[in-house]
């Protein structure tokens, strides 16, 4: 289906985050270990990053390449530097587009939203749910996915005042009520806190020094990695308001929220 990831912490560069590490997502576009739905992601990627000093949210770049077609990423991503990141490689769901869009993180405002999985016959999935989605919002959908429709009924639970891990959680009820087999990986930052959701597939996470990192694959030698149980729902605590935290630092190495969903 998908590969996904999702970083706060120090500013780092974007290559440090997504090409360099073993095993990285870079290298899960093409080798992935844990998927189990599709053998390559090469329908397209996206990264949405917030710069250091810059209030006015983040930036997104996606494309319909695959990842290791882009000649100029490896350029952009020696340079840029961001302490929050989210970032994904796609295989496309039979039903969905593939246009430029397609690809994760979708977004609103400060918002950053990305889905690893598939919801079958999506397209009917706001009457079926009765989720009261009016034909602007529908004609206005990023692309035509079910990520992208995903991410409408979050923002729509954000907008209203919900949670971030409330509106995730009502959209994963709401959907698996009417369609129990969908698979739902889904992570959501506006930059300082971060919300994620494995019901599915499969998503880890890495806690020390100042640095959180959520990820759908963990690197091969991964004894500081920790697997999220399915069907639950993660929240980790907000970065501290400092732009960079010493590597002993005990900020943001609290035990993480995980409840059943």
């Amino acid at each position: 289906m998908c590969r996904h990831l999702a970083y706060l912490g120090p500013p780092r560069t974007l290559a440090e985050l997504i090409t360099e590490p073993p095993h990285s997502l870079y290298e899960q576009s093409w080798n992935p270990r844990l998927q189990t739905h599709g053998t390559v992601n090469a329908d397209g990627f996206g990264i949405g990053w917030y710069p250091p000093g810059d209030d006015r949210g983040p930036v997104r770049y996606r494309r319909s390449i695959p990842i290791w077609n882009d000649p100029n990423l490896p350029g952009l991503l020696n340079v840029l530097r961001s302490g929050a990141v989210l970032a994904a490689v796609r295989a496309a769901s039979p039903g969905t587009g593939r246009e430029e869009t397609a690809p994760a993180p979708y977004g609103t405002g400060r918002w950053l939203f990305s889905h690893n999985g598939t919801v079958e016959a999506w397209g009917t999935l706001p009457a079926d749910t009765g989720e009261p989605l009016t034909a602007s919002e529908l004609l206005g959908l990023e692309a035509r996915t079910d990520s992208a429709l995903l991410w409408l009924m979050t923002n729509r639970r954000l907008t209203a005042g919900l949670t971030p891990a409330d509106a995730l959680a009502d959209v994963v009820h709401r959907v698996r009520s009417v369609r129990p087999g969908a698979r739902l990986s889904l992570l959501l930052t506006d930059g300082r806190t971060l919300a994620a959701v494995r019901h599915g597939e499969s998503l880890w996470y890495h806690a020390a020094g100042g640095r959180l990192t959520v990820a759908s694959e963990p690197p091969p030698d991964h004894t500081d990695w920790h697997e999220i149980p399915d069907r639950t729902l993660f929240t980790a605590p907000p970065l501290p308001t400092v732009p960079a935290v010493p590597s002993d630092s005990t900020a943001h190495q609290s035990t993480p929220d995980i409840k059943p969903l």
